[in-house]
């Protein structure tokens, strides 16, 4: 029993710290893949050369494809093959025209990334085309070597569907499971926080709330994951309706919990901005570190919610854990609460929200549940659940169209261009340093292109590809000092770094670069070329190219920082007015919409925002107070989306939910909120602009009971207004370090 604790402790921690496996799984298919094409063309008696190519196709036709479902995935591994045997093709017959090959190069790169318009095949399409004349190059084609090369490549292609759907297969029902139970480890791992937040002094307070707010946004994370696979990985649109209000449930639940948390150890209450801002103001000293019965309780309670979290529903029925269950949903109760102090009661209403949301993840992803052991305060949280869960019809809202940039202004046509000049410079640099190997310059300014839109998101990801460079030659040298002439241990070792490259990919562009000149010093050790000078060589090239990409960046139709994040920043600004209007609308009587559609929406232009904003929140850049701005701004924006996401989930629960009834009031305070958005944004676009915020009464005072013909208070929950309230300080805290100007409300 202890034996299989321990392993499954050690599996949760493997889920979250991968969700949905999906890096564990491209490792091993791309590995998988190469491995088999090896000894396909290992038993054909392939020389090493062409076991290298076979190896490198093998990569990239696995590596390359995006799609979600099986079908076009395999439609576009079908394209990809001809595709491949033409850009070899043409490399081996330009072998001997060196400024025809050079041109011919450099139009399969222009059209390469110009292919990513047209959406996940294009890129695959291009990065096939690309990566298999870059291939042809590595391996030196000829015309009298190109049909056993094409065979390779074939055999390649053909082992990586193997790969794909048949030793390593993946089905977007699969890949969604996965990602239930990592939001579940995480989930989990974030309660397991709040228990060290609640046992911490002040001495470890600043590092405990640090790893607090780690966790708060990996389980975010892992929810935006979610959002984007439900339309794939669930039945129809009903049940991907259900599993985005209960992830959107439990995220808001474990959020507002933590602040509860917060503000029960604070003299006053706690900071929303705490929970994303690092060196945020820390809660002064508060009621929790004096221990007595009530305390004591609470603290076993959070170790309850975290068992009740991990354990799986099969293992719920007739057990303590029903009853654990029960006990924590019957703090939804006012009548169950301990006799403590008002902040220390709110813990325990959190605790048994949030074991709702957990009750409404088990049943909206494994069905129903065992009912026997139901207590009534139980059996009403089912009946809320049931009652929502009736309520979602499945439809969706039509996207909502945006205008699309055309010519040098759309952005693949843009990064085309760039990429094209930069290559060229790339191409005559390197001749000027090796007329043998000048490609390694040409890939390095193409790779830094991939997935940046700025300049300065360009210098970021060169300077990574460098710093991983230099460290992957060292090893290099090393390692080919160690295998020497061993052929089948450097390809095992070769295997073993490309499962490290995609593993570490999505967490370290360094890393990955380091793995990757790692391989390719192996790969020059069996292809019998290996010198010193050779990886040094690497270096210089790899410098080449992040030089030629940044000068591209710079000249040829740059897309400065500074303009990518105001862009990105009135981006999330207009999603964030929309969100709150919507919600607003709906909780003051207003006509339903699909508010969690468009919470998300806010949530990928904030996520959007927050990678544009990397080059100026690096730790090397020169300008603090920036660095300190942007990261001010960007936690406040995810603050403002924290309590927008949670209107806009209560907003949903009207037309089923007996405790929260419509208030035509609000619409007045979210009217202020969404013109005060409205000025900053206006703001962001037009320095010059007089557009200015309102200033006025507290949300809560704009509400007070007592106004003549207006419903009681209780009509709307205290939380609705607690949010509204927030809302409304964050964005006028948005407004300060943007120096938008303030002006007092209109008569």
């Amino acid at each position: 029993m202890a034996s299989r604790s321990v392993r499954a402790k050690a599996w949760a921690r493997i889920v979250a710290s991968d969700p949905g496996l999906l890096r564990l799984t491209a490792g091993l298919r791309t590995v998988c893949s190469i491995a088999l094409t090896l000894a396909v063309l290992a038993f054909l008696r392939a020389d090493v050369s062409h076991l290298v190519a076979g190896a490198i196709a093998a990569m990239v036709a696995t590596f390359a494809i995006r799609e979600k479902e099986r079908t076009p995935q395999a439609v576009t591994l079908a394209l990809g093959l001809p595709v491949a045997l033409a850009a070899v093709s043409l490399s081996a017959l330009l072998h001997s025209y060196r400024v025809a090959g050079d041109l011919a190069f450099l139009g399969l790169i222009f059209g390469a990334v110009y292919g990513r318009r047209f959406g996940d095949r294009g890129t695959a399409l291009g990065l096939v085309v690309f990566q298999v004349y870059f291939l042809s190059l590595f391996v030196g084609a000829t015309v009298p070597a190109l049909p056993r090369l094409c065979v390779a490549i074939v055999i390649a292609f053909g082992c990586s569907a193997v790969a794909r759907f048949a030793l390593v297969p993946d089905t977007p029902a699969g890949i969604l499971d996965r990602l239930r139970q990592a939001f579940r480890a995480r989930l989990a791992q974030l309660i397991s926080a709040y228990l060290d937040l609640f046992d911490a002094g002040p001495d470890d307070l600043q590092k405990v709330l640090d790893e607090v707010r780690h966790r708060t946004a990996a389980l975010h994370e892992t929810a935006m994951m979610i959002q984007g696979r439900l339309e794939e990985g669930t039945s129809d649109p009903a049940m991907a309706r259900l599993v985005q209000r209960r992830i959107a449930d439990a995220e808001i639940a474990a959020e507002r919990l933590g602040l509860l948390l917060l503000t029960a150890r604070s003299a006053k209450r706690a900071d929303t901005l705490t929970l994303h801002l690092p060196g945020a103001p820390l809660p002064s000293g508060g009621p929790l570190p004096e221990r007595d019965e009530t305390t004591a309780v609470l603290r076993r309670d959070l170790e309850a919610l975290h068992l009740l979290v991990l354990r799986p529903a099969a293992e719920t029925a007739g057990t303590a854990v029903s009853h654990v269950r029960n006990r924590l949903l019957a703090y939804r109760e006012e009548e169950n609460l301990p006799h403590a102090p008002a902040a220390v009661q709110d813990v325990f209403r959190g605790i048994g929200e949030l074991g709702r949301a957990v009750l409404g993840l088990r049943i909206a992803f494994e069905g129903p549940q065992d009912e026997s052991a139901d207590t009534p305060a139980t059996a009403r949280s089912r009946e809320e659940l049931d009652a929502e869960d009736a309520a979602i019809d499945g439809s969706e809202e039509a996207a909502r169209p945006e205008a699309e940039a055309t010519g040098l202004r759309r952005p693949t046509t843009r990064a085309a261009v760039q990429v094209a000049v930069g290559s060229a410079l790339a191409m005559v640099g390197g001749e000027f340093l090796s007329s043998q190997r000048w490609y390694w310059a040409v890939l390095t300014c193409w790779i830094v292109f991939i997935n940046t839109a700025s300049t300065g998101e360009i210098l970021v990801k060169g300077y990574r590809r460098l710093v991983g460079t230099v460290l992957g030659v060292v090893a290099g040298i090393l390692l080919a000092g160690v295998v020497g002439h061993h052929t089948w241990t450097a390809f095992g070792l070769v295997l073993l770094f490309i499962f490290a490259m995609f593993y570490t990919a999505p967490l370290s562009y360094t890393l990955m670069s380091f793995f990757v000149t790692a391989m390719l010093g192996l790969l020059y050790t069996v292809l019998h070329t290996y010198t010193a000078s050779v990886l040094l060589l690497r270096i210089e090239e790899t410098a080449l190219g992040v030089f030629c990409g940044i000068v591209a960046a710079a000249v040829v139709l740059p897309v400065h920082t500074d303009r990518r994040t105001n862009e990105l920043l009135g981006t999330t600004l207009a999603r964030l007015a929309d969100v709150t209007e919507a919600a607003v609308g709906q909780l003051s009587g207003g006509p339903a919409v699909n508010l969690l559609d468009r919470a998300r929406d806010l949530d990928q232009a904030l996520a959007d925002l927050r990678s544009s904003t990397q080059p100026l929140t690096h730790p090397i850049t020169p300008m603090r107070a920036r660095r300190d701005t942007a990261r001010y701004l960007v936690a406040m924006l995810e603050t403002c989306a924290y309590h927008a996401r949670a209107l806009a989930a209560t907003a949903e629960l009207l037309p089923e939910h007996p405790s929260i009834a419509a208030d035509p009031r609000l619409r007045g305070a979210g009217r202020r909120i969404v013109h005060n958005i409205e000025a900053i944004a206006t703001h962001v676009g037009d320095e010059q602009s007089d557009a200015a915020i309102e200033t006025g009464p507290s949300i809560a005072a704009m509400l007070k009971p007592g106004t003549l013909g207006a419903p009681h208070y209780d009509r709307v929950t205290d939380r609705v207004l607690r949010h509204l309230q927030r809302l409304d300080e964050a964005v006028a805290g948005l407004a300060r370090p943007l120096h938008v100007p303030t002006q007092p409300p209109k008569a």
